[in-house]
């Protein structure tokens, strides 16, 4: 019994990161598109997005946007 218990805790874990991980995919891609059009238009993309100024490439800026809207989120 002991191993059916735990074997349902795992199976709920894994459905909440299955449940993040497309929540930080399509935030993820948003946000990448979002700096990519800001850069090829030559405006700074990083006052556009929440958290990223201090990043210094566009994955981290965006990655960092990204946890940081998820953060509010929950």
């Amino acid at each position: 019994m002991a191993h059916e218990s735990a074997g349902m805790s795992t199976f709920h874990r894994e459905g909440s990161l299955e449940g993040f991980k497309g929540i930080f995919i399509v935030l993820f891609v948003l946000f990448l598109g979002l700096a990519m059009a800001s850069t090829l238009c030559a405006q700074n993309w990083r006052n556009l997005l929440p958290g990223a100024e201090g990043a210094r490439s566009m994955w981290d800026g965006v990655r960092t946007a990204v946890y940081t809207v998820i953060s509010q989120l929950s």
